[in-house]
């Protein structure tokens, strides 16, 4: 099989197509290196602002995702006056519509995307470092809802966490933000 002859381009064509891929191949790498860059100097200012430590905390926030967070939420107190204002920007609170009898829930499609694209990872991240989250989301599951839905009631469970951290100055705990489940007595 490895020994047939198989169909060729004329020389020259395969010698400018292996200059064309070593061309792109040097781009490539002068892009990848631009992003450590980038990444290095994101995760060095990050780290020297005074609520990285509060957005660290959180299970599956890193860095990078919680310097996203950051970036995209400000560190302005005033901006979101409670949990709610910061869900809807992110896009993880849902939409209620009644008229009548009827009740209809969606998710939100005007967003801010960039928090909304890390609060997938965030929520995803966070199914292994907290069992908390991991109890949550299976039970949001067991629930009937989709993986995407049970990540972005997480995202929004998260999300409301996070703002009562930052107005409060405290770091995340597991026991107050998943209390374990109780145990009946016999």
């Amino acid at each position: 099989m490895f020994t047939d002859t198989y169909l060729h381009q004329p020389p020259m064509v395969e010698n400018a197509m292996g200059i064309q891929l070593a061309a792109l191949l040097r781009q490539f790498e002068a892009a990848s290196a631009a992003g450590d860059d980038l990444a290095e100097a994101a995760i060095a200012h990050f780290e020297q602002h005074p609520d990285a430590a509060i957005i660290t905390s959180f299970p599956g926030l890193g860095n990078l995702t919680g310097a996203r967070v950051l970036a995209e939420i400000g560190d302005d107190r005033a901006r979101f006056a409670d949990a709610r204002g910061l869900k809807a920007f992110a896009g993880s609170a849902p939409i209620t519509r009644a008229s009548g009898k009827k009740t209809v829930v969606t998710h939100r499609h005007i967003k801010n995307r960039r928090l909304a694209a890390v609060g997938s990872i965030w929520a995803l991240a966070s199914l292994r470092g907290s069992p908390g989250a991991r109890r949550h989301f299976d039970a949001r599951r067991a629930a009937g809802d989709w993986n995407r839905q049970a990540q972005r009631h997480l995202f929004n469970k998260f999300l409301g966490q996070l703002h009562h951290c930052l107005q409060t100055g405290q770091r995340y705990n597991e026991h107050q933000a998943f209390p374990p489940p109780l145990t009946l007595a016999a």
